[in-house]
C-alpha cells in the first residue's frame, strides 16, 4: 500500500466517524425534542402561561386605614374573584391591578398575602374552564368597565 492509499483510507475512516457522530447527535436531539423526527415527534403542543406581578407603592397616610367602607373580598364568590383579576389584567391598567389585588386582599399594608400564590395557581385551571369570559374581555376598555362595575361587589 502506497502513501496516497493510506491517506485515502485515513480520510475515509475519519469521514465515517464524523457521519456516525452527526447521526448520534441528531438522534439525541430528536429524542430530547429539539428536532422533529417523523414517527417519534408529537405535533401536539402545550402552552404554558405565567403571570407575575410586582406592585410597589409607598405612601404616607395618617389616620385609621381600617375604616374603609368597601365590602371585603370574602363576600365575593371564588369565580367572581377570578373574573375580577382576569379583567384587571386584560385592562392593562397599571393603577387598576393593585386596586384589585388590594380588594381581593392579596396585597395588604404588611405585604403580599400567603393566599396569593395558591390563587394564581388555581387561576390557571379557572382560565381553562372560562375561555368564553376571557374572550369577552379581549377589549381593554370592556375589561376596564367590568372591573369598575364589579370592584365594589
Amino acid at each position: 500500500m502506497n502513501r496516497n492509499q493510506k491517506i485515502a483510507l485515513g480520510c475515509g475512516g475519519a469521514s465515517c466517524l464524523g457521519v456516525i457522530a452527526v447521526v448520534i447527535v441528531a438522534v439525541i436531539l430528536g429524542v430530547a425534542g429539539y428536532l422533529t423526527v417523523p414517527g417519534v415527534s408529537s405535533y401536539n403542543s402545550n402552552r404554558n402561561s405565567n403571570y407575575n406581578a410586582n406592585y410597589n407603592r409607598n405612601s404616607n397616610v395618617n389616620g385609621n386605614l381600617n375604616s374603609n367602607s368597601n365590602t371585603t373580598s370574602s363576600s365575593m364568590s371564588n369565580d367572581d374573584k377570578h373574573k375580577l383579576l382576569q379583567a384587571a389584567g386584560m385592562a392593562n391598567d397599571s393603577e387598576m391591578m393593585p386596586r384589585v389585588l388590594r380588594k381581593l386582599r392579596f396585597i395588604t399594608d404588611s405585604g403580599v398575602s400567603d393566599d396569593y400564590a395558591q390563587f394564581i395557581k388555581d387561576h390557571a385551571s379557572w382560565a381553562q374552564r372560562n375561555i368564553a369570559f376571557i374572550n369577552s374581555m379581549r377589549n381593554q376598555e370592556k375589561a376596564r368597565e367590568y372591573v369598575n362595575e364589579h370592584i365594589n361587589d
